[in-house]
């Protein structure tokens, strides 16, 4: 993990003065850049990822998220022929995000990245100079109206047509109720032809107590969320939608492929899945 000095902390400010920053409290996308090795996190937000990947092979878990997004993203354009893809809670952008794992198989896809952290705002900027078929939108994920009625979202995306959702490491971090309530008014927005991919944390129940050290390392660890939860409620999320092959399981388990781990001692404890519907 990538550790910075508060002389680090005052150069990430700096570099988005217009942007308002609270670096009195951690942020689900800085504290996820930080386990990831990034630098654009701050001292509180270390806090919570050291106590994080104290519990063992947690470390491992957003890097196989991101591997499950890359061939999420790559079966999505590849098999499914999908040209519009919408990721929420997209966090800071890494070496490698969505719009460059699309853009590997085709380069018309358009990508819209959706987050509510004002530092993914300010890095997304640089992404529309970068790419005019790619843009940041700044709103929540607890309220999917406002989401796809943003006009900087609808200049890109045509809902008219088919497009994916991609909700990775989110409702992990919802409420329990709030967390099914999100998935079903997104799953509201689907029609024929549409795809929903979605991935979180995973409760296997008492076979492995490192579980519930990862909810405790975010819920009590400063984060105030990070919930565990069986996976029951992780197929309730998909609702009626048919779940593409290999169904909900362990994400490294999900159309692996020679960068996939195969010995990830923690891979039962993340779970991901793509639903379509029909």
């Amino acid at each position: 993990m990538h550790h910075l000095s508060d002389d680090d902390d005052e150069v990430c400010l700096t570099a988005c003065p217009q942007i308002p920053i609270n670096t009195g409290e951690p942020s689900i996308a800085r504290v996820y850049d930080a386990v990831l090795g990034g630098k654009d996190n701050f001292a509180v937000d270390r806090e919570v990822a050291v106590k994080f990947v104290e519990v063992p092979g947690a470390g491992e878990m957003p890097f196989d998220n991101r591997r499950w997004l890359a061939r999420v993203t790559r079966w999505l354009v590849g098999e499914a022929g999908i040209r519009q893809i919408i990721d929420l809670g997209s966090g800071l952008p890494t070496t490698s995000s969505i719009h460059q794992f699309a853009g590997q198989v085709a380069g018309d896809v358009r990508v819209v990245y959706v987050d509510n952290d004002p530092i993914v705002l300010a890095h997304g900027r640089a992404l529309l100079v970068e790419n005019d078929r790619t843009t940041v939108v700044t709103a929540d994920v607890r309220d999917p109206d406002s989401i796809f009625t943003n006009p900087d979202l609808r200049a890109l995306i045509d809902l008219e047509q088919p497009f994916a959702v991609l909700l990775a490491s989110v409702l992990h971090h919802l409420p329990e109720g709030e967390d099914q309530r999100v998935a079903a008014e997104l799953r509201a927005y689907l029609h024929s032809g549409c795809y929903l991919a979605i991935a979180n944390f995973h409760d296997p129940g008492p076979s492995d107590p490192r579980a519930r050290g990862i909810e405790t390392a975010l819920v009590e660890g400063g984060l105030g969320s990070g919930w565990v939860r069986p996976w029951p409620q992780h197929r309730m999320y998909f609702g009626g939608l048919d779940l593409v092959e290999p169904g909900l399981c362990p994400v490294n388990e999900w159309k692996p492929d020679a960068e996939t781990p195969t010995d990830s001692p923690v891979h039962h404890l993340y779970l991901g899945g793509v639903g379509y519907h029909p």
